[in-house]
């Protein structure tokens, strides 16, 4: 009788973690084309993410509410200030909230990427999203390289990350060299 009861609890806990991770919903998007939208940022100019083309996106969705996307924010600055300069962007994709409450948090945060607003979570559905945080490192062609589920970012694994996606497309630029 134990035994039955501790298979339905780790298999009740293990549909619970496919539903809240998003990985029952959709398959992977890694390895595949972003899916392209175009979201205001908080000064209401439509951004685009073909616009950032060339660069290595950290493309973050959060909310205010949200404890662990409030923890990664400083991280995600640290990253974003020492990194710039390498062609890597943070775009933070504020999950259905309000443009004030998005405003103010960055305000305070002193945030200088930018924050893009999802009040419909449109794009949010398109990329799977169905927890905060989930973070998605897209390469300078436009293609998602890594998912980052749970507030787990750090500047240093950020770096990493970005570091991993230099190195392959350096890789491939010597391959296709060497022809």
């Amino acid at each position: 009788m134990r035994f039955r009861r501790r298979a339905l609890s780790v298999f009740i806990v293990s549909i619970c973690w496919i539903w809240l991770t998003g990985m029952g919903d959709r398959p992977s998007l890694v390895s595949g084309p972003a899916p392209s939208f175009t979201l205001n940022d908080l000064d209401g100019r439509p951004v685009n993410l073909t616009d950032y083309r060339g660069k290595i996106v950290l493309l973050n969705f959060w909310a205010t509410w949200c404890e662990p996307c409030k923890k990664e924010m400083p991280e995600m600055q640290a990253a974003y200030e020492q990194y710039m300069d390498q062609g890597f962007v943070v775009l933070a994709i504020n999950f259905g909230g309000r443009a004030d409450q998005a405003s103010s948090f960055a305000h305070h945060g002193r945030l200088t990427f930018p924050i893009l607003l999802d009040p419909g979570v449109k794009v949010a559905s398109r990329y799977g999203v169905v927890s905060l945080p989930v973070s998605f490192f897209i390469d300078k062609e436009g293609i998602i390289r890594e998912r980052v589920f749970g507030g787990g970012l750090t500047a240093d694994s950020i770096g990493k990350s970005m570091r991993h996606i230099q190195d392959r497309e350096l890789k491939i630029e010597k391959s296709q060299g060497d022809r």
